[in-house]
């Protein structure tokens, strides 16, 4: 037998050494593979998208399948019947605009989920008016959209100054909070979905309510939203039709150094505390350059902040790089915009309400 230690004689202290820097070798190489794999996109890339760009049409048909395993992904709800049953409660009224808090039917028949959110509609119009859907962010709520219990001024009231511009606004109101969307996200992945498919579906279901509402415009419509709103926005669009126009605030990202690697120059959501932000199967196909191939044709704004710590903007005006490339190859270069800005984690409007107005006409 060879001369080696018996590790019944050693002491408790010795042993446990071993099996400490086993496991953090074990650990060190697992996450170093994994984080290789994610990194090595190209040949994923290649595998999964066969994009055509020879016409719209062309083009349209050769990404369809991504967009249903992008569905799939995001593991939407369907519709189950329920009926809409619209309630509406009057929220605020001045000589600009009115806005009642939306309540609906989601799932589960007229007991059970309801939707809910701030519809604002301009005042003084003489025809329906165009709509935006504003996205809240995390720890944020509909009431902030239209300015109240902002105190950093991030959020510049934008709904209301959008319905005061003559936009129609619907505000939908998320889970909020990192540890309650963890609890519901654990209940959605046992039934093969996410709660951002469950929101997802909250927002097309206000947006049937809204076909029925004459003074919108369902075909002038665009989603706006900031931070985990922008999420939404980039997640939402591709699926929703409906949705003619977006703008993504401080949101959009090189996908997969933000999920995977820590750096100093931004925070990675490898390392924080928000379970709800992963999503199975995201980075088998999904970049945020390849969403934008599916918001492609539709006009799209980017507005992102240099200062604003979610990510390197140099790492970010790559991926936006990426994703004009599908718009330039369509000859449709002039539909998508970015307004990179000297703040950080916030609203500007500086090129957005511009972008609006070129695309939806109030």
């Amino acid at each position: 037998m060879a001369d080696v230690p018996n590790p019944y004689q050693q002491r408790g202290e010795v042993v446990r050494r071993g099996v400490t820097d086993r496991q953090g070798l074990l650990r060190k190489e697992t996450e170093d593979y994994l984080r290789g794999v994610i990194l090595d996109y190209e040949p994923r890339q290649k595998a999964h998208w066969h994009r055509d760009y020879a016409s719209l049409d062309a083009f349209q048909k050769s990404v369809a399948s991504n967009r249903e395993r992008w569905r799939e992904t995001v593991g939407v709800f369907e519709t189950d019947g329920t009926p809409l049953n619209p309630v509406l409660d009057l929220w605020y009224e001045d000589d600009r605009l009115t806005a009642w808090w939306v309540t609906l039917g989601l799932l589960g028949g007229p007991k059970g989920l309801r939707g809910r959110g701030i519809l604002a509609l301009p005042k003084g119009r003489k025809g329906p008016a165009p709509l935006v859907v504003a996205q809240h962010g995390i720890g944020s709520s509909p009431e902030r959209v239209f300015g109240l219990d902002d105190p950093s001024d991030i959020y510049k009231g934008y709904g209301r100054r959008l319905a005061e511009e003559g936009f129609a606004v619907i505000a939908p109101m998320n889970v909020t909070e990192a540890a309650p969307r963890a609890r519901m996200e654990r209940l959605c992945k046992l039934l093969g979905r996410t709660l951002w498919g469950l929101e997802i579906h909250r927002t097309q279901r206000l947006l049937d309510y809204l076909e029925t509402r004459s003074e919108v415009d369902m075909g002038r419509t665009a989603m706006y939203g900031i931070s985990l709103g922008g999420a939404y926005t980039m997640f939402t669009t591709p699926l929703e039709p409906r949705i003619g126009a977006a703008v993504v605030c401080a949101w959009f990202n090189h996908r997969r150094n933000k999920m995977a690697v820590d750096d100093p120059r931004y925070s990675c959501f490898l390392s924080v505390n928000e379970e709800h932000i992963w999503i199975p199967g995201w980075l088998r196909e999904f970049t945020d350059s390849d969403l934008v191939s599916l918001i492609c044709p539709r006009p799209l704004l980017v507005e992102q902040g240099k200062a604003d710590g979610i990510g390197w903007w140099p790492m970010m005006l790559e991926e936006y790089e990426a994703s004009g490339e599908h718009y330039r190859k369509l000859g449709l270069a002039d539909r998508i915009e970015i307004d990179l800005h000297e703040g950080g984690h916030e609203i500007r409007m500086e090129k957005s309400l511009a972008f609006l107005k070129k695309w939806l006409k109030p």
